[in-house]
């Protein structure tokens, strides 16, 4: 069922067990032992409706929403969603488990095992090269950029960057998925301290 923003599932204890294996949602302490509740983010919620096609969304417990109604409200609330959900897609697609990062000042954190079992080993900036509300802003100026490598490297975390460029698509279609591209990569500080003496510049950045 909705709830503003989020998406709360009441689940049945094996359901609940799923769920937290497979790392998605937030579980929610309640008196009731025999069901749980999940916090779902909407790019959790939208990608277990559109790509996995294991849930349902309602307003209300009678009327099911439809994909395209589940896009629209999420756009309402967020401009950016297409590109966020995009780059949650991907990452998901390459097998990373994918976490809000919001605890370290990013969008997400992607781990390579379940969050029980190792560390994040990224914190992920999603960027957009559209303008207005569908750009995150962030990393246009040095100093963000400094900062968010600063947090990143005191948390042992590499920073990914992924870009989703858009090709004049219809936003407001789900057609739009199809035509973005994805560009990630990462970007670490470079320590002077590792440029000992003796050794070229480009022996220090791995450059042949």
């Amino acid at each position: 069922m909705l709830s503003g923003c989020d998406v709360l599932l009441e689940a049945e204890l094996e359901l609940g067990d799923l769920l937290s294996k497979a790392s998605f949602g937030r579980a929610i302490v309640t008196s009731n032992k025999d069901k749980q509740w999940f916090q779902l983010g909407p790019e959790e919620a939208f990608y277990l409706c559109h790509a996995l096609k294991c849930l349902k969304v309602s307003r209300d417990k009678e009327t099911c929403m439809s994909e395209m109604e589940l896009w629209d409200h999420f756009r309402s609330n967020r401009e950016a969603f297409p590109e966020f959900y995009k780059a949650y897609f991907y990452l998901r697609s390459k097998n990373w488990v994918v976490r809000t990062g919001i605890q370290y000042g990013v969008d997400y954190v992607a781990y390579r095992h379940h969050p029980a079992l190792v560390h994040s080993e990224y914190a992920v900036l999603v960027v957009s090269d559209g303008d207005g509300n569908t750009s995150s802003g962030r990393l246009r100026v040095w100093s963000d950029l400094h900062c968010t490598l600063r947090v990143c490297g005191s948390v042992a975390k590499t920073l990914l960057v992924v870009t989703v460029r858009r090709c004049e698509s219809d936003r407001g279609s789900l057609n739009c998925l199809e035509e973005f591209i994805v560009e990630a990569q990462t970007i670490t500080r470079w320590v002077p301290e590792r440029c000992r003496e003796g050794r070229g510049m480009e022996e220090a950045l791995g450059v042949d």
